[in-house]
């Protein structure tokens, strides 16, 4: 795994194609496809933001849970909030790795048809040391619904439709195809930066983009 600054790379060509296809599954129109996998209800900030970041990640990865709780808040109050970046978030379980994965994906899915996913994907989080060491974790799964304020009856229609296994499928082969490798990944305007890094080194990232976006909008005018 590439650390620092240096881990912004040339994306792979086609990355945001790519991750349209991640998040598109099916022949439907884009628009249509995007609706039904939930992205607006997995994005946060401003659909005008000048930088759009797409972080591949997996719910029961200890890297991913540090970033998610320690991190991001941080990047969500100094950039999200202000209008500068818009995050999206795209389920890229590594199944090799953690068991549970998947399900916690699935129930992340569910969770957005709703309108709860950024509820469930902070609980997740918090009670990642609970649920990833469990035989079977779908009963805690479904428990929080209620955490969530959720319909439980829904989430559990949900997480048994077929096509919410495929949807998270697509989302995982898409991912790889752009390039994603291990979690979390993030790509950020056409540049690839992996791991957990620390504040700071988003801070000079996303300055550096956000100025460069911000001073080609203007010398377009």
């Amino acid at each position: 795994m590439r650390y620092g600054v240096q881990n912004i790379v040339p994306a792979a060509a086609g990355t945001i194609q790519a991750l349209a296809i991640a998040v598109a599954f099916g022949t439907a129109p884009l628009a249509a496809q995007v609706a039904e996998s939930s992205l607006a209800a997995r994005s946060k900030g401003s659909p005008n933001a000048p930088v759009t970041v797409y972080e591949m990640s997996d719910f029961q990865c200890p890297y991913c849970k540090r970033f998610a709780l320690e991190t991001f808040p941080e990047i969500e109050r100094r950039y999200i909030t202000p209008g500068k970046v818009r995050w999206v978030y795209i389920n890229f379980p590594l199944t090799h790795l953690h068991q549970h994965a998947v399900p916690a994906g699935e129930l992340a899915l569910c969770a957005a048809r709703q309108n709860g996913f950024w509820r469930v994907h902070d609980l997740l989080f918090q009670y990642q040391e609970t649920w990833a060491p469990l035989k079977e974790a779908g009963p805690f799964f479904v428990s929080l619904a209620d955490s969530a304020k959720l319909s439980k009856k829904a989430i559990v229609a949900c997480l048994q439709d077929p096509a919410t296994r495929k949807s998270l499928q697509a989302e995982a082969e898409g991912a790889e195809r752009a390039g994603a490798n291990s979690t979390p990944s993030f790509y950020i305007e056409g540049g690839l930066m992996e791991g957990a890094l620390p504040l700071p080194v988003f801070q000079r990232i996303l300055d550096s983009v956000y100025a460069a976006k911000t001073s080609e909008k203007a010398g377009g005018r």
